[in-house]
């Protein structure tokens, strides 16, 4: 069901045109020197030493810092997802599920506005590397759980963690249309978004029937099968194109 536009309305980000606050810590220059060369670079071929004097740090600082350029990235996920919970909005807490968890995410795609060329840019590299973007799915799928949990949905437990995955592939696909979104309320993206969440709508509404049918059995094992009956010839390509936890 489309959103009503009132709602579409007051949901819509404020444009920032790529401006974020200017890093203060050596930690956070480091970050935003790796979001910059991701921008401008395939994730591989960035090297420690071009970190390092991009941020204006020794070598010795950014390895006492980090110990990987995924665990780079893995901070700025982090920082990502303490800017959204601290941003809720209480007006949204007798919404239904569904509009609670598209406020959360909006929140989200506002606060990544600035690196939009640094999604672009990994989402190729996880296409070409199978290894990275396993990694990032596991970065998105707990960024994700901390995102359906601000908008107040059950996210523990393995039902938890398969809506978390869903969610995760989910966002991912939204994030194709944000890195090409050029319109200033980012309407494009929002009607990507309302038809994810509907799709997914479904999903979740088939995984809560399929429980309800098999209490004591347990739902995961069925649900396993039915998803690789379905899925399989497409969990690669989702795996590798899509996962990128921004």
């Amino acid at each position: 069901m489309a959103r009503k536009p009132a709602k579409a309305t007051r949901q819509r980000p404020r444009r920032n045109n790529g401006a974020s606050e200017p890093p203060r810590t050596d930690r956070e220059k480091i970050i935003a020197a790796f979001l910059a060369l991701l921008g401008e670079q395939p994730f591989e071929d960035i090297g420690y030493a071009d970190i390092a004097a991009r941020a204006g740090v020794s070598l010795s600082l950014l390895r006492d810092e980090f110990g990987s350029k995924l665990a780079i990235f893995a901070a700025h996920i982090k920082a990502t997802d303490r800017k959204v919970l601290a941003g809720g909005d209480a007006d949204m807490i007798e919404e239904p599920p569904r509009e609670r968890l598209f406020d959360v995410l909006m929140r989200r795609l506002e606060a990544l506005s600035p690196y939009r060329p640094a999604i672009r840019s990994l989402m190729r590299s996880a296409r070409r590397n199978p290894g990275l973007a396993l990694a990032l799915n596991g970065l998105a799928v707990n960024s994700q759980q901390w995102m359906l949990t601000a908008a107040n949905i059950a996210a523990s437990g393995p039902k938890g963690m398969v809506r978390a995955q869903g969610l995760a592939l989910l966002f991912a696909r939204v994030l194709r249309t944000f890195v090409d979104d050029d319109d200033a309320g980012l309407a494009r993206t929002m009607a990507a978004l309302d038809r994810a969440l509907a799709r997914g709508q479904r999903w979740s509404g088939f995984l809560d029937d399929l429980c309800r049918l098999a209490p004591r059995r347990g739902c995961l094992p069925r649900l396993r099968r039915r998803r690789h009956r379905d899925d399989d010839r497409d969990r690669d390509r989702d795996l590798g194109e899509e996962a990128v936890p921004f």
